[in-house]
């Protein structure tokens, strides 16, 4: 809006007097010291002045000393702000007229800033519509202008070379400085001022209710035994820090004599409580699965039901399979003993020899690991006149070595003699035990070592059977152990307990459990490993045999993988009883399974 030239103006001269406004008396004090000319002021942004005055002097910036909260202040206070601009010229602030305002509003709607000029006045011709055959002016065109310029050329190919050597650098893009800053931004985050952005406000005092009113209702009054009562009682068993009054005004409702103290205890608790932020980090719950490879890649393995027995007429305590695979033996409670022999294949051709040894059977009996020939029985039931030994107790477990000589038998004898090994050759047995190791559950034989594994109700003890001494002792972390297998390497060991868990030992790795599995919903009667295939199951009283892969390495920095294969049904739990024995086949991938229905089954 300025209605003076510059005096640098090049249409100008400098002694021509000024021109007159087109707005006359709108923008008559406009302050017309700076003479830079028509020039952009963004030039002058970096530098304190933004111009020079008609001696020649720097027009310096007013100093800007008002942050944010300043501005905002005098944008409240000065009524007079919404009209106040600032000179682009000078840095100054003006504050618009009446007549600035108005012509400022006929420019916002579009208007014509001169209120007299008439846009609708019949327009004059400068040139006539008529098409001439002369022109205006038959000046002809210079050569300058198509002829490419040599000075520019060179200046060009100076200015080229200077950037391809460097002299000349490409002006860097200025930051952008926001208005606003955080103020803690680049603070340590264990610096003082850093915690702040992790302070959780102290939790507000609970709103009174009825009970604090000076007219609670009638409900909220104790009577004098409650009072009595709570008098009576500890400050810290009271449900109410105070006693309901009625009052009939709030005028009548005296000074809390708990009030200070009451102040006091909440002073405590907001400085002497901790509140800490927990970082919640955000784990997609698929990636905490393992990844386990799938069943059909780890055939073979026991999927269907292809034979059962039911010549029992009770229980069957334990089944017991010979080495080669063709003979099972099954002791069941009514007394009864059956041997199912000739086992050619699912469902072949074979025989079944009922064996009554006259005495109630309630043991674990184990074939000899020599192969059963023949159908003498004096050969198949060696073990007989040895279990004359401890008929006065009933023996619970029958367990023999790798060897075939040796074999150890459990008794049900709390505090006494529990544990026997047997020679088979020598006909001697022997206590290995002065002092009972608690109520033992099952033994174990080692299969490459001369070690001695007895479970007890929560642990598991290896005895060096040469030095005769403690080897280790394992913590099944379960509340009552039922069951002992021992892997064929040697290496692992799994025990099954009462309170439906399955515990993986690792013997080079810990004396804890290295996998502690509770896939059965009941108790965990029996457990047991495959001689050949990376197999072990668990029978449960659920009425359900659930077989695992259990792959060992002979690389020691990889632990064993255990993936669930097959859940095997079949039996229906009788007595509150389902599955009581289970036993692999020592060839093929099969398995046998006995139950309190009465019932031997074999899947395949």
């Amino acid at each position: 809006f300025s209605g003076i030239p510059s005096p640098f103006s090049p249409r100008i001269p400098w002694n021509s007097p000024p021109s007159p406004h087109p707005f006359p008396g709108v923008f008559s004090l406009q302050d017309i010291r700076n003479t830079v000319g028509n020039i952009p002021m963004e030039w002058y942004q970096d530098f304190p002045h933004v111009g020079y005055d008609l001696d020649g002097k720097k027009i310096y910036k007013p100093l800007r000393s008002k942050d944010e909260l300043d501005l905002f202040l005098e944008k409240m206070e000065n009524p007079e702000y919404w009209r106040t601009v600032q000179d682009p010229q000078t840095g100054a602030e003006l504050c618009l007229s009446e007549e600035q305002l108005e012509l400022v509003q006929r420019l916002q709607r579009g208007h014509f800033g001169d209120v007299n000029f008439d846009p609708y006045e019949p327009s004059v011709d400068f040139f006539t519509h008529e098409v001439r055959i002369h022109p205006v002016t038959n000046r002809p065109a210079d050569k300058r202008s198509f002829i490419p310029s040599l000075v520019e050329k060179e200046k060009v190919s100076k200015l080229v070379h200077a950037i391809k050597m460097g002299w000349i650098q490409p002006r860097k893009p200025r930051e952008s400085t926001p208005t606003f800053y955080d103020l803690w931004a680049r603070e340590e985050p264990d610096a003082v001022l850093g915690r702040h952005k992790m302070h959780v406000p102290a939790p507000k005092m609970p709103l009174p209710g009825h009970a604090e009113s000076y007219n609670p209702p009638p409900e909220f009054l104790l009577s004098p035994e409650e009072e009595l009562a709570w008098q009576q009682q500890e400050p810290s068993e009271r449900r109410l820090a105070f006693l309901p009054r009625r009052f009939p005004s709030l005028r009548a409702v005296p000074a809390y004599p708990r009030f200070i103290h009451e102040r006091f205890e909440r002073c405590l608790d907001l400085y002497l409580c901790p509140r800490q932020r927990k970082m919640r980090v955000n784990v997609d719950p698929e990636d905490l699965i393992p990844k386990l490879p799938r069943p059909r890649d780890l055939q073979p393995f026991p999927t269907t039901q292809a034979l059962i027995y039911r010549g029992h007429s009770s229980l069957v305590r334990t089944i017991s399979v010979s080495p080669s695979g063709q003979w099972l033996v099954s002791a069941g409670d009514a007394g009864d003993m059956a041997r199912q022999g000739r086992l050619q294949g699912v469902g072949g051709e074979g025989r079944d020899f009922g064996i009554s040894p006259g005495s109630q059977s309630q043991s674990h009996l184990h074939c000899h690991p020599e192969e059963l020939q023949g159908d003498s029985e004096d050969q198949d039931l060696a073990c007989i006149p040895f279990l004359s030994l401890c008929r006065s107790q009933p023996v619970t477990q029958v367990t023999w070595h790798g060897k075939g000589d040796y074999w150890a038998s459990v008794v049900r004898n709390p505090g006494g003699r529990q544990v026997l090994i047997h020679q088979s050759s020598r006909r001697w047995s022997q206590d290995p035990f002065r002092r009972s190791p608690g109520m033992i559950q099952c033994v174990r034989f080692h299969p490459l070592r001369p070690y001695f594994l007895v479970a007890s109700q929560r642990s598991v003890r290896i005895y060096n059977l040469l030095r005769q001494e403690l080897t280790k002792k394992l913590q099944s972390n379960c509340q009552w152990i039922s069951s002992m297998a021992v892997h064929p390497g040697g290496d692992n060991v799994i025990c099954g307990s009462y309170d439906s868990k399955l515990a993986w030992f690792d013997l080079d790795l810990s004396t804890r459990p290295y996998r502690l599995l509770r896939h059965h919903g009941r108790a965990v009667r029996s457990v047991a490993f495959h001689r050949r295939y990376p197999l072990f199951a668990s029978a449960s009283d659920d009425g359900s045999v659930i077989v695992c892969h259990g792959m060992v390495y002979n690389d020691l920095l990889q632990n064993a993988l255990l993936v669930p294969l097959k859940v095997l049904k079949g039996h229906a739990p009788t007595l509150d009883l389902g599955v009581l024995d289970v036993a692999f086949h020592p060839q093929q991938p099969w398995i046998f399974s006995s139950g309190a229905d009465g019932t031997v089954r074999l899947y395949t």
